[in-house]
């Protein structure tokens, strides 16, 4: 489950895939929204990681 960790480097890593101003949401162009995306996120595999680690008695 610790792999979940990797994938907020890996999507914000390649900056050519998300530096672009199409589609935008809410007047944000694409390259801000999907960074700001990425925080939820984050921190939603963080917790599932978390809880994985607490059932299996790690620390």
């Amino acid at each position: 489950m610790k792999f979940l960790l990797a994938l907020p480097f890996i999507g914000l890593l390649w900056v050519p895939f998300y530096n672009q101003e199409t589609p935008a949401l809410f007047g944000f162009p694409f390259f801000y929204w999907y960074q700001f995306l990425w925080v939820p996120l984050t921190s939603l595999l963080i917790w599932i990681v978390f809880k994985n680690g607490q059932g299996k008695g790690e620390e």
